[in-house]
């Protein structure tokens, strides 16, 4: 028998055609054929369509995830039909900034409809985090975010992804082989640096007794980088000074553990010791507060924190107080910035190796400009 020729397909009737789907299919495939993102007009100009027609037609593709809406306003198509599954490993519970990082990543996911396997890494069990990674190569992810507090197991980490592989995002502690996204935190560091720097140029005539650094026996070399930077910031404002006149306490990130330390160290000091505290968290900026207050000693110190916490923000809008500054990284907005960032990676764009956040010294002065502060409740009547 010979081959049969392949039938012809009739053509489906026009009445059976629903002409808004044929009009977006159409928008669709023209995105999917250029080589660049386009703008409405240009995609209104070669379809035909008005641009009021052709806006609410990428406006419905764009929800239901066929195409992708840049931050320029131009339009490309997304290569993948099915939704995007990212893996999020993370410490879930602890910090404010941990907490607003999470709820900002699954917002940002569900508006994206992007799928999100969501995995609690604890801070006292790098086994289970190792097991929460085969977790997220057995649910054949696209890509995993890591925030990973344990600097120790990322290479076992690197190995597992690399291995299966799966890209990944290293959410402020670095995984060898991924894309970085957090803090510049030597940057960060000496930005505060340079703010305790002033605060002794303007109140001390440049004159210090001590730098104190707060830092953690429980954190990595990438976040200590921020106590370096904040050596190099002092110095920057202030000139060279004896290694000597440096104390580094472990304040374990912990409030009532900086606050501890800090104390027992006041207690062999001079009364009028001027003092420069640099600590790595506010946690340990208001444990160190707390102390200095409990002392009597705040005309002599002066204090700079990072992420500017709820907690931190009421402190500095004091006047008096001596935590003056912290540098924000804004948590809150990491959500929208690292979906997109996964989103990319996914899709095979080219992307930096590191990507940073924002990076702003809030004090007294400046600070309601970006976190402004709550109305007083109206006083009730008797």
């Amino acid at each position: 028998m010979g081959t049969q020729p392949p039938r012809k397909r009739k053509a489906t009737p026009s009445c059976y055609r629903v002409g808004a789907l044929g009009k977006g299919l159409c928008i669709l495939d023209h995105l999917d054929r250029s080589e660049r993102p386009l703008r409405v007009q240009e995609i209104a100009a070669a379809t035909g369509f008005d641009r009021v027609t052709a806006f609410r037609l990428l406006c419905t593709l764009e929800s239901h995830g066929y195409i992708e809406r840049l931050p320029d306003k131009r339009y490309r198509g997304v290569t993948r039909r099915r939704r995007i599954r990212i893996g999020y490993s993370a410490p879930l519970a602890g910090t404010p900034f941990r907490r607003d990082v999470t709820e900002g990543i699954r917002r940002a996911a569900e508006e994206m409809n992007i799928e999100l396997l969501v995995l609690n890494n604890p801070e006292d069990s790098p086994e289970v985090n190792v097991r929460n990674a085969d977790a997220s190569i057995e649910a054949k992810v696209d890509l995993v975010m890591e925030f990973q507090p344990f600097e120790s197991i990322t290479h076992v980490l690197a190995d597992r992804f690399s291995s299966a592989g799966i890209p990944v995002v290293g959410i402020e502690t670095p995984i060898p082989g991924g894309i970085y996204f957090g803090a510049n935190n030597y940057r960060a560091g000496k930005m505060a640096g340079r703010v305790l720097g002033q605060f002794a140029a303007r109140h001390w005539n440049g004159r210090f007794d001590r730098i104190v650094l707060i830092a953690s026996s429980s954190f990595g070399s990438a976040h200590h980088a921020r106590l370096t930077g904040g050596l190099d910031g002092i110095r920057e404002v202030l000139g060279e000074f004896n290694s000597s006149r440096v104390t580094t306490l472990d304040g374990h990130t912990h409030a009532e553990t900086s606050r501890i330390v800090v104390a027992e160290f006041l207690r062999d000091l001079p009364r009028n010791a001027r003092l420069l505290i640099s600590a790595l968290n506010d946690p340990s900026a208001i444990g160190a507060l707390q102390a200095v207050r409990a002392a009597g000693r705040e005309e002599y110190v002066a204090i700079v924190g990072h992420n500017a916490t709820i907690e931190s923000r009421a402190e500095i809008r004091k006047p008096e107080s001596r935590l003056i500054a912290s540098v924000a990284y804004f948590p809150e907005r990491y959500g929208e910035k690292l979906i997109r960032l996964a989103r990319s990676i996914v899709n095979h764009e080219r992307v930096p190796l590191a990507v940073y956040t924002d990076h702003v010294v809030l004090d007294r002065h400046n600070i309601d400009q970006y976190y402004p502060a709550s109305p007083a409740p109206p006083k009730s009547r008797s």
